[in-house]
């Protein structure tokens, strides 16, 4: 597989504690291959002598051959959304928690980054939804997501009551604390804590997971990834639901304001180290088989 990445992008936050030492590795890998970097301006503050190499996210986007992102799956979240659409391939190095999307170590940067660079990786595209909210036919908020769109009641102790349509058919009526709509890649995510299945990131589906439902009957519902999704905010809520895009992004929706969530069509590029597996990945992040050691 051949390499043709010449200028590398990296983005991240800078709260991580050590970030500043990864960065720096990073840079003087990248730089000793005779690489042009760019770095996203918000990292001048932990870098400031490396000011005439800063841009935009959107600018890096546009301009990089590989993005990396160093942080937490939440950093790749936020990267991922502005990524997909210039169709710039990203690789994660892992300063958060979990690290289900950012799959490469601080310890492993020196041995999986140069194989990478060099053409030795395993590539995986991901979709992104886009969920709108729209107010009397008028659209009033878009946001994009890689994880979940999430409807729910927001602080309130309430719950909201919402109908489901799934390609303009009428599913259910349902009273919740709201909907998670989840991608194959955010089933790992807050999906799966709400009781959602775990679903392979080849597959072609979305999963609706109704939260605390008030009915005993209600389940998760795996539905095609080309299907558009509306959810009705009934006009008798007293309370505005918010809807949020990876828990990251919000908008807010009123009694009788309609969410609507289709696919989009640009697709992130993971890329991962050669061997990478999806199920390894479950194994060691949701520690399946631990109550079977001694």
């Amino acid at each position: 597989m051949p390499a043709t990445f010449k200028t590398i992008g990296v983005v991240g936050r800078i709260k991580p504690d050590g970030l500043e030492d990864v960065l720096l590795q990073l840079l003087d890998l990248l730089e000793s291959r005779g690489l042009t970097v760019i770095l996203e301006e918000r990292l001048a503050e932990l870098l400031p002598e490396r000011s005439d190499l800063l841009a935009t996210r959107d600018q890096i986007g546009q301009r990089a051959d590989l993005v990396i992102v160093v942080g937490g799956d939440g950093s790749l979240l936020s990267a991922a959304r502005t990524l997909a659409k210039h169709e710039t391939p990203v690789i994660g190095v892992n300063r958060g928690r979990l690290g289900f999307l950012t799959d490469i170590t601080p310890d492993e940067i020196a041995q999986q980054v140069p194989a990478i660079l060099d053409g030795h990786y395993e590539a995986e595209n991901r979709f992104l939804l886009d969920a709108s909210v729209r107010r009397d036919g008028r659209v009033v908020g878009r946001a994009d997501a890689l994880n979940d769109v999430v409807v729910n009641s927001g602080t309130s102790a309430q719950m909201i009551e919402f109908e489901l349509y799934i390609d303009n058919s009428f599913v259910y009526r349902q009273r919740a604390d709201g909907l998670i709509v989840s991608t194959p890649t955010g089933s790992t995510a807050y999906s799966l804590s709400g009781g959602g299945p775990i679903m392979h990131p080849r597959l072609d589906a979305v999963v609706l997971v109704p939260m605390f439902p008030h009915a005993l009957s209600s389940r998760p519902i795996v539905v095609d990834g080309g299907s558009e999704i509306r959810v009705d905010i009934l006009q008798r809520n007293r309370i505005h639901p918010p809807v949020t895009c990876d828990g990251q992004v919000n908008m807010t929706a009123r009694p009788g304001d309609s969410v609507h969530i289709t696919k989009k069509p640009h697709r992130l590029t993971l890329l991962h180290p050669v061997g990478h597996s999806f199920y390894a990945s479950c194994r060691d992040k949701l520690r399946w088989g631990d109550a079977l050691v001694n």
